[in-house]
């Protein structure tokens, strides 16, 4: 799938390995790319044969994680005293669990 956008996308290595979800808009068919070259943002195409194909990875991706939120797992240790300090995202992010 990196690959594809790569070469589809006209992205560089680091580019591609950096994007997130909120980078990809799918109703305009664009990509986001953040500190790119030059340490500059710029947008480009999403190809439409590549379209279907993420968006069914991003749903198997929150079928997995949903899953593995549902029981219990999935969780993530907050770094120092984090948790202390910013309490609702402690509970947001452990699901309410202690760590």
């Amino acid at each position: 799938m990196v690959a594809a956008l790569l070469y589809g996308c006209g992205l560089r290595l680091l580019e591609g390995l950096r994007l997130r979800v909120k980078d990809i808009d799918f109703e305009r068919n664009e990509v986001l790319v953040r500190d790119g070259k030059g340490a500059k943002d710029r947008v480009t195409m999403l190809p439409q044969k590549l379209k279907q194909p993420l968006v069914a990875h991003l749903d198997r991706v929150k079928a997995v994680y949903l899953a593995d939120r549902s029981v219990g797992a999935g969780a993530v240790a907050l770094p120092g005293a984090i948790g202390l300090k910013y309490p609702l995202i402690y509970a947001h992010v452990t699901g309410g669990m202690p760590l």
